[in-house]
Formats: structure tokens, C-alpha cells, sequence
């Protein structure tokens, strides 16, 4: 049984609550540690330890931070098995796929180091007669980041790296599910020679985000998670004058055309629907079959299913792990069974598979002929549960998606480029797949859906994550000569 602290002022700091919270792994159903969960009044030493760090911090120059950024990125590339390994501990999902997630994050770390170029402004000479105006980008201050238990490492990689690297210092709370991954980056950010204090980890539940959310003393939260959470991150962060983006949840649709690839499709369906057993908010959940390729798709994916080899995510063999928790796995068999119960077909029946006795697992879920007022198509089921909803055209597959409240992620599968391109200017989410399943944006574009998956104005990382973790000042400049000068009370004009 380990100890899981927090981290302050660049070192490992043992919380003094007296509450902890159990972590397990989901491969075996055992508690491998507790976790110390940060009272307020811990966060808010935390935060000022963070404030006083990141005066200096600020007046680093661009290239020492770009320094910091780039040994950052190596030492993440070097130990990235290590750091997939505590993924894996905590979370469940195979090796590969925690591996998966670290790359994904080192992509975020190089970004970052590119901050000089980043954080340029703009000069105009002359605006006036002997008058210059130019911008400058400033850091907030102290910014936080609240994380999921899905990408214990990428999320944060998402938001620290950005943050650091415009010169603010960075709070992390992540969750307590899975929380060692935060300290393993706290150690490297430690190695990379990042001052201390810069980066704080501080565990915890409810009490340590709400302590975040009324701090006067944090600029700016991002949040990711689910919907009826990010609407409180937002709602109550923005009341406390906090600048916020907390992105929700999802319901991503991919929508496969008669004239799509079937064998592709079906892969497609198949890889992003149970990969890391659902528990992406970029996972395909809802597969809209158009017209006569719905049999033929049903059928495809359907034979791909028996293959999937499901265990621990240290079995090398295994390609889908186990879910979180206890908790959530009644919670995702009790839509399997809602599904059923409304009229679903059930194709794949995830509660009848051969799976190991000990852990969280669930197999594969396949429902056929879902429809729109079913709770399997209505909720974000976050599980291995794959719905096929049939319409007879584009126009209806759209209406569909365009209708459901969220809007993160969708694709579309088809050979027909002026289809494609119509259904990208056509469709309301954030992000849009073209023959790509899973469309995370590369780290120098941003990630962030509409309707209910995104509350705030800024999507995350990327030119966003720059922009959110800064702000504009504009600078209006003079230099005359002595003795030119004169009162003019009217409004200053150009000239």
C-alpha cells in the first residue's frame, strides 16, 4: 500500500486533512494506495507557494523557459514507458494505449517549446504622427488545471505544458482515481530544472475544487470531464471573476455512407468505440449506418468482435483493459440492459463474455436499431458499448447529429469528397473526422467541442492554450521632443 501525497515548492508534501481516498487497480480489483486529499486550507498554501514562484517565473527570459521546455521533452521521451507503466497501475487500459497517450502529450511539450515565437506580439510604427502601438502577451499568474481519470498524463500535458511555458505557474488537481501520473511529471518538471513551486500537484475531491474555483488568487481553471461538472467548473469559476474553458462530455457520431469502404469502416467503428473500453470522450459511441450499408456495417463489425482480446493491461496480448471502477461498471451494464429492455437489438452482449474473474472488466457491447429516445443514444455512456442507429440518408444521418445536445467529435466515412466536405461545413461540432475515426487535433491546432461538450470561449492547447493563458496588453507610445508639448483636452484622433 502506497502513500500518494501532494506536491509543493518542487518537492513530495504529505497532506495534513487526515482524509484519504482509495486507489485500486482495475486489473485485480485490489487497493494498491491511498491518496491524501487537500483540505482548502492546503490548497491555499499550495497557491501561495505557486504565487510566490511565479513572480520569478515571469521575469524568466523566453529562452531559459524554452530551455525548461525542451529537457522536459526529453526526459518525458526517455522515461515515456515508465510513465505509461503508472497509467496502466491506475488506470487500466493497456500498455500500448497508455503509451499511446503519453506521445500524444509529448506532442503538447513540443509545442510548448516553441514559446519565444508564441508569445509574439505586434508593432505598428506611426499610428500617430510620432506615435508607435504595439502588443505584448503577458502570463496570468497562477492558473489551474482540474483532470480526469481517463488521460491521467496527456489532459495535464494538454494544459502544464502551455501554461509553464507563457510564464505562469501551473496548479494541478487530478483525479483521485488515478493520481501518480500528476507526481510523475512533477518529477520531471522537477529534473527539467523548472523552479520550484511552478508546478504544484495537489490531490483531492470536492473540497480541493472548490478551493481551486473561489481562490482569488487563481487567474484562469480548465477543466475536462463531464457535462453537469463542467457547467458548475464554469458557472462557478466565472462567478468568482476566474477566466474558464472546462470541456464536457461527448455523444460522437460516425456516420458511414452507402458508398464508405466496409472494411475500413468497420476497423474504424471497432478501434474507436472500444479502445481504452470506451472511456475516451473522443470514442465513438454512436455509429449512424446510412441506407443499404447498414447490414453489410452491422455484420462487419460484428465479426471483429470475438477477435478482441480483452485483460490486464500488462498482458501484452490483450488490446482492451478493464474499466475504472466497480461503480462504473454497474453503471455501464445497467444502460446494456436499458438498451435491451427499449427495443435495442442486441448483436454483441458484453455481460455474457469470458472475462478474468477478478478486476472491472465487461466485454463488447453491440445494440442495433437504437433510436434517438433510448438512454444508450441519449447519455454519454463512457463504457464498451457501441450503438447503430439507421437512417435512410445524409440528410437525416446530419439532422441527427446537428440535433443531439453535444457536439465534440464527429466522422464520416465515404469516398465521395464533395459528400465530405459538405458534411465538414455542414456539421455543429468542434472536431470533424474524414475517414479518421478519432479526430484529436495535432498540437498546433486546438481540441474542444460546441453545444454541451465546451463552456467557455477558447478550445485547448495549441494556439487557444496559448491565448487562454495569456492576456494582450497594448502599449500607445510617445517620445517628443522637449518643449513640444501642449494641453488638449479633446479626445486624442489620429493624425
Amino acid at each position: 500500500m502506497i502513500r500518494i501525497s501532494h506536491w509543493v515548492g518542487g518537492a513530495a508534501h504529505a497532506g495534513t486533512s487526515g482524509r484519504v481516498g482509495p486507489v485500486f487497480n482495475p486489473a485485480t480489483g485490489e487497493q494498491t494506495g491511498e491518496v491524501d486529499l487537500a483540505s482548502a486550507a492546503e490548497v491555499g498554501a499550495a497557491v501561495a507557494t505557486a504565487k510566490e514562484a511565479a513572480a520569478g517565473w515571469r521575469s524568466a527570459s523566453l529562452s531559459k523557459r524554452s530551455a525548461v521546455l525542451f529537457k522536459f521533452r526529453e526526459l518525458l521521451a526517455e522515461r515515456s514507458g515508465e510513465l505509461a507503466a503508472v497509467i496502466t497501475g491506475e488506470h487500466g487500459k493497456v500498455l500500448s494505449d497508455a503509451a499511446g497517450e503519453v506521445a500524444r502529450g509529448l506532442e503538447n511539450a513540443e509545442f510548448a517549446t516553441g514559446i519565444p515565437h508564441l508569445m509574439k506580439g505586434s508593432y505598428s510604427e506611426q499610428a500617430s504622427t510620432g506615435v508607435d502601438v504595439y502588443s505584448i502577451r503577458q502570463p496570468l499568474g497562477v492558473v489551474a488545471g482540474i483532470t480526469p481519470f481517463n488521460f491521467p498524463a496527456m489532459v495535464p500535458l494538454w494544459m502544464c505544458t502551455t501554461a509553464i511555458a507563457a510564464g505562469n505557474a501551473f496548479v494541478l488537481k487530478p483525479s483521485e482515481k488515478d493520481p501518480s501520473a500528476a507526481l510523475f511529471l512533477a518529477g520531471l518538471w522537477a529534473e527539467a530544472g523548472l523552479p520550484a513551486g511552478v508546478f504544484t500537484v495537489v490531490n483531492g475531491d470536492v473540497e480541493a475544487v472548490n478551493a481551486i474555483l473561489t481562490h482569488p488568487d487563481i487567474a484562469a481553471v480548465s477543466f475536462v470531464g463531464s457535462t453537469p461538472v463542467a457547467k458548475y467548473i464554469y458557472e462557478t469559476g466565472t462567478a468568482h471573476g476566474k477566466r474558464v474553458q472546462a470541456l464536457g462530455g461527448a455523444k460522437n457520431h460516425m456516420v458511414v455512407l452507402p458508398d464508405a469502404e466496409l472494411d475500413a469502416a468497420a476497423d474504424a467503428a471497432v478501434s474507436a468505440a472500444y479502445g481504452s473500453a470506451g472511456e475516451r470522450c473522443m470514442a465513438v459511441s454512436v455509429v449512424v449506418a446510412v441506407g443499404e450499408i447498414a447490414d453489410p456495417l452491422v455484420a462487419a463489425i460484428a465479426a471483429r468482435l470475438p477477435k478482441l482480446r480483452i485483460g490486464a493491461g500488462t498482458d501484452p496480448n490483450a488490446e482492451m483493459g478493464p474499466l475504472i471502477s466497480a461503480q462504473h461498471r454497474e453503471k455501464v451494464l445497467g444502460y446494456v440492459a436499458a438498451g435491451a429492455e427499449a427495443g435495442a437489438t442486441v448483436v454483441a452482449d458484453g455481460r455474457d463474455a469470458d472475462l478474468p474473474d477478478a478486476g472491472y472488466f465487461l466485454g463488447v457491447t453491440l445494440l442495433d436499431n437504437v433510436t434517438p429516445d433510448m438512454s444508450v443514444y441519449r447519455d454519454e455512456i463512457f463504457g464498451p458499448v457501441l450503438g447503430v442507429v439507421r437512417v435512410d440518408t445524409y440528410a437525416e444521418a446530419l439532422e441527427l447529429i446537428n440535433d443531439n445536445k453535444y457536439g465534440n467529435g464527429t466522422a464520416i466515412f465515404t469516398r465521395d469528397g464533395g459528400a465530405a466536405r459538405q458534411f465538414q461545413f455542414d456539421v455543429d461540432a468542434g472536431m470533424v473526422g474524414v475517414n479518421v475515426p478519432i479526430p484529436v487535433p495535432v498540437a498546433y491546432y486546438s481540441f474542444g467541442g460546441w453545444k454541451a461538450s465546451l463552456f467557455g470561449d477558447t478550445h485547448m492547447y495549441g494556439p487557444d492554450g496559448i491565448h487562454f493563458f495569456t492576456r494582450t496588453k497594448v502599449v500607445t507610445s510617445r517620445w517628443p521632443d522637449p518643449g513640444t508639448s501642449s494641453v488638449d483636452l479633446g479626445f486624442p484622433q489620429t493624425r
